[in-house]
């Protein structure tokens, strides 16, 4: 059932492997398993996460969990070193200071206990480079604690409590919601426990055991360690009752997925080594038997040596004095590197038995091997006990300091009360004046709004005035050569009627009517135009065809004589546009091209309307006197001055072109006409 529930799992992860939230889900899901002590299930789940992973925060951080689950399951130290190794790789590659920190810690633990002493000393430098450079409080904070571990191995306790104490310093500083640190505090406040035991002041341990409780009372490993510590203190103090009860409450905490061997054996041995002392072998050797059994399970060096001594001792008690030479040699190869007060009484113990045998230079050779290490943690010892009295004073003087402190608080109580009393006129008096502020800021923004308000209908206005501008031109254009047509007529009849024939009467009265009717339709289609414009002055863009304006070209100029207007549109076509926008400028380019006829023999006007690459083309040509460029300026530059002599059509022409966007080309040449070409931007139909 347990393997079906991990597959369960393992399917529904993979089931997320082609999105980019896989390996994050794969990370969440080995962090929770790791805070429940599944290290079995860990292992595989990161193994996944390392062959999925394309980058080195990714293969740093499942490196670690593996390593992470080899080390918890039942120890296996050898398995988890090289995963700890590639995490830190990755981490350096990347620079990823958090993973690198986490792998370090776990390094300087396992090089430890795996002897690997070289390996260790050159990462302890290392980390030494790193806690002098670095500003993060979570680097400081772990490798301080790293570096504490490292003098405590070596029984330098001064420097271990230096920096374990800086640790815990970096360690309060963490986020509260991190529980790994909450545990870690725990564990801090247990090894200056245990620095202490070394010291054999265990009072004082059981006082930093007690302190280091409720931060590893959720952590069944960690615990388990803690009651070593315990065990330890009262071994010290020769409790047994508290000795067997500490050894109960670890086997209390022993799960499927983690059986503690490491714990168990260490309790055990502690109360064998209770009974050695009380000289009653056999059951010390019951419990030895214990603690090797589950010593050979943990495959921890540290322990089996330990083990070893305490075999040795028994041996010693029964004056089998070369077995226990042999087992004590056997513990004593790593006993420096681990404990040097564990490695002087192994080596005190093989003097008295080389001597107990008589075996006076080999008592001597270890009697001096002995004397030589004591030394040095003599030294050791007197440097803490400095230490000790220094903190003492220290301690001391900052109690004094306190009481004073106290006084002085006393007498600033008063003023605190003033001072808090004088922030809240100040709140008020601030809160009022941000009132005021915030008013005239309203104020401001309504008159910006109001003063937007009125340029918008100031520029409407102007539009407006423009609109009116344009159709009074468009009248005076579209209106005006009809007109004057018909004026000319009624003249003529009026004062010279005996110059018209019957025919050319007939014609001019029914050319006349013809330009009448005309008008009347332009006057018609120009005020249904401004009814339609009145509003806003915009185009209105339609599907047209090209023949309807042309044929309104004709009917408008019907009334003109002696000019021949021809009229191109070989493929019918249609152009998207405002059809009065455009009636209006062909109509005011015809006026114009008209006027550049007089007195010109056979005169004649061709529209042309063409597609060439996409595009829509409308020409007029006359065969006039022409003119030049500069006479056509109005066309191009609106700065050019409205006038008589510049034309009101080519302004015409050229603000309503511009509003249906469409190009105007000119070719003149004095004596050989104007062609004017009106080319449409947008797409034609055809």
């Amino acid at each position: 059932m347990r393997f079906a529930k991990f597959f369960l799992i393992l399917f529904s992860l993979l089931s997320f492997g082609q999105t980019n939230t896989f390996l994050e889900k794969l990370s969440n899901q080995c962090e929770i398993i790791k805070n429940n002590g599944e290290y079995k299930k860990l292992i595989q789940i990161a193994s996944l996460g390392i062959s999925k992973s394309d980058n080195n925060y990714d293969k740093s951080k499942f490196n670690f969990y593996k390593g992470y689950g080899f080390e918890y399951d039942n120890n296996q130290y050898d398995k988890a070193i090289p995963y700890f190794e590639n995490s830190l790789k990755f981490a350096q590659k990347g620079k990823y200071l958090e993973q690198e920190t986490l792998a370090l810690m776990r390094l300087n633990y396992l090089y430890y206990s795996t002897k690997k002493f070289k390996e260790r000393d050159q990462l302890i430098e290392y980390i030494k480079t790193i806690v002098d450079t670095t500003k993060s409080v979570y680097s400081k904070g772990i490798l301080f604690g790293s570096l504490g571990e490292y003098y405590l191995d070596k029984s330098e306790i001064s420097k271990f409590i230096d920096y374990k104490l800086k640790a815990i310093e970096f360690r309060k500083k963490f986020p509260k919601t991190d529980n790994n640190n909450f545990v870690n505090i725990g564990i801090s406040y247990s090894q200056i426990g245990q620095a202490y035991i070394k010291m054999k002041q265990f009072r004082k341990g059981l006082e930093y055991c007690n302190l280091a409780k409720p931060y590893l009372k959720e952590s069944a490993n960690a615990m388990a360690f803690l009651h070593n510590d315990f065990i330890k203190c009262y071994w010290g103090l020769q409790n047994l009752d508290s000795l067997v009860s500490h050894r109960n409450k670890i086997y209390g905490l022993v799960t499927k997925d983690d059986s503690l061997f490491l714990s168990l054996s260490s309790a055990n041995r502690y109360l064998a080594e209770y009974y050695v002392d009380k000289k009653q072998l056999s059951k010390a050797n019951s419990y030895l038997k214990e603690a090797d059994y589950f010593g050979l399970k943990s495959k921890d060096t540290e322990i089996l040596m330990e083990i070893n001594l305490t075999r040795g001792k028994i041996f010693f008690e029964q004056k089998n004095y070369k077995e226990a030479i042999s087992i004590l040699k056997e513990a004593s190869v790593h006993a420096y590197e681990f404990d040097k007060t564990v490695f002087i009484t192994i080596n005190k113990l093989i003097a008295k038995s080389y001597k107990a045998q008589a075996n006076w230079k080999e008592a001597l050779h270890y009697f001096e091997i002995y004397n030589k290490v004591n030394e040095e943690v003599l030294k050791e010892s007197t440097k803490q006990s400095i230490a000790n009295a220094e903190a003492k004073f220290q301690n001391q003087y900052k109690q004094e300091k306190i009481d004073l402190l106290s006084a002085e608080n006393k007498l600033k109580n008063a003023e605190i009360e003033n001072s808090k009393k004088q922030k809240i006129y100040f709140f008020i008096g601030f809160s009022l004046l941000l009132i005021i502020a915030f008013l005239l800021f309203k104020q401001s923004e309504n008159r910006k709004k109001s003063n937007l308000k009125l340029q918008v209908l100031n520029y409407e206005l102007e539009e407006a005035n423009k609109a009116k501008l344009r159709f009074l031109n468009i009248l005076n254009h579209d209106l005006r050569s009809p007109v004057a047509s018909l004026i000319q007529f009624l003249h003529l009849k009026k004062e010279s009627p005996d110059l018209l024939d019957e025919v050319s009467k007939t014609r001019l009265e029914q050319k006349t009517i013809a330009g009448a009717e005309n008008l009347l339709n332009s006057m018609e289609d120009i005020l249904l135009w401004s009814k339609g414009q009145m509003e806003n002055f915009k185009p209105q863009p339609e599907k047209i065809n090209i023949s309807e304006l042309f044929h309104d070209i004709k009917n408008h100029f019907s009334s003109t004589e002696n000019i021949t207007i021809q009229f191109e549109n070989n493929s019918n076509i249609k152009l998207f546009t405002d059809q009065n926008f455009l009636k209006t400028i062909m109509r005011n380019l015809t006026g114009n091209a008209i006027k550049a006829l007089e007195n010109i023999d056979n005169p004649m006007i061709i529209w042309k309307a063409w597609n060439e690459n996409n595009t829509t083309f409308i020409s007029i040509t006359d065969n006039g006197k022409g003119a030049t460029i500069e006479q056509f300026k109005a066309l191009y530059d609106e700065k050019e001055i409205v006038g008589i002599k510049t034309g009101l059509g080519l302004h015409l022409i050229r603000d309503l072109a511009k509003m249906i966007d469409c190009e105007i080309n000119v070719e003149t040449s004095e004596n050989k006409g104007t062609k004017v070409v009106l080319k449409q931007k947008r797409p034609n139909f055809r």
